[in-house]
């Protein structure tokens, strides 16, 4: 990356925290006891992918397990097109990957081997174009797309509404009053995140950060399938 791009991506991390903390009342206290937002996209989009469907419904630490397995039978030594593309279906099988998953990741990589995913364009792609394209791939939602704009190409303004860590946080945030909400629903986003746009990526940082600030019962799973 160049120190252009990373500049960039510093200031718009930045520029996010301090409009937030003047706009928005209730992250305010919340962005002064994390302090600088630290989120550094990792620009390698094959790798993201491939992790993302690894991650589906297992624990972290399986996840981790199986993604270690991977990278270690990986020709290149690294989740990487080529280093994946000859595997065969035994050596993805003997690493932990369900029948299921082996479908997903056979599909990224014809994909992406065809250009029916053209990785190296992405990230001059509009958001909703980047949505579409990833969600054609098979195992991969909207959920998937929305982590890989904010953690592989550092789109600034993203609303990550299905996820369940910040429905958790705009809740407990937003509307502590309400005990019977746990969960935020889309009419508590419409109420809750007016102030955060156009920094909606970094917003969502905060609320991932004020859950780990606060684990306890309601808390104790929030892990992420991308490095925050």
């Amino acid at each position: 990356m160049s120190r252009q791009n990373t500049a960039n991506v510093l200031d718009w991390r930045e520029q996010g925290r301090r409009y937030l903390a003047k706009q928005d009342s209730v992250l305010r206290p919340v962005i002064a006891r994390v302090g600088a937002c630290t989120l550094k996209p990792i620009r390698r989009p094959f790798a993201m992918l491939v992790r993302a469907i690894i991650s589906q419904q297992i624990s972290t630490a399986a996840a981790r397990n199986i993604r270690q397995r991977v990278q270690r039978l990986s020709t290149t030594g690294q989740l990487s097109l080529v280093g994946l593309a000859g595997l065969p279906d035994e050596a993805f099988r003997s690493a932990g990957i369900s029948p299921q998953k082996l479908r997903y990741l056979r599909d990224l990589i014809h994909r992406c081997e065809t250009n029916q995913l053209p990785l190296s364009r992405l990230s001059r792609m509009s958001d909703e174009d980047v949505i579409a394209a990833l969600t054609e791939v098979k195992g991969i939602g909207v959920w998937t797309a929305h982590m890989f704009l904010i953690f592989c190409l550092g789109r600034p303004d993203v609303l990550p509404t299905g996820d369940l860590g910040i429905q958790k946080a705009v809740a407990q945030l937003y509307f502590p009053e309400e005990a019977d909400v746990r969960l935020a629903t889309l009419a508590h986003f419409e109420e809750a995140t007016q102030n955060w746009r156009p920094h909606a990526s970094v917003a969502s940082w905060y609320c991932w950060r004020f859950l780990d600030l606060n684990t306890g019962p309601d808390n104790e799973k929030n892990t992420a399938v991308y490095p925050v």
